[in-house]
């Protein structure tokens, strides 16, 4: 069996859904924003709706894209040896990671806020910074596939 291959398939995978989560909560945070009044009934499935998402999607599709991140960097590690760590395309995809993790540790602390009935931010902000994390994923594919 190719490992790295295997390695490789389940790390693409876990970012896909952990992307799909990160594209989508802000989604749900600017409809929630202009729709639902807080203490609503509405403002309830929000809360709801917001929680099941971070709780069943982002944050275990994160967890496993740095244990197959991890697992890559490993085996990347023993064949071609660490030095590849201090490669520009590296340099770039880690700054890239640093992003995400703090855009998704931001995401989750706004979620926070929703549940204690606080609107931090205008629907316009979340449909603003949504696609952030789309045009990181960018940078960081292409700085990957091309190994700049």
């Amino acid at each position: 069996m190719n490992w790295y291959d295997l390695a490789r398939g389940l790390h693409i995978s876990a970012v896909i859904a952990w992307m799909a989560g990160m594209l989508y909560l802000p989604r749900l945070f600017a409809y929630h924003t202009e729709t639902a009044p807080p203490g609503s009934e509405f403002d309830a499935h929000f809360k709801v709706w917001e929680t099941k998402l971070l709780r069943i999607i982002v944050n275990p599709a994160m967890v496993l894209t740095f244990i197959f991140g991890g697992w890559l960097i490993y085996l990347d590690g023993q064949a071609r040896g660490w030095g590849f760590l201090l490669t520009p395309w590296m340099l770039t995809k880690i700054a890239g990671i640093i992003f995400m993790s703090g855009w998704h540790g931001f995401l989750a602390t706004s979620r926070k806020s929703f549940m204690r009935g606080e609107r931090r931010h205008t629907a316009k902000f979340w449909r603003m910074t949504n696609e952030l994390p789309f045009l990181v994923a960018i940078v960081m594919v292409l700085a990957v596939t091309t190994e700049f």
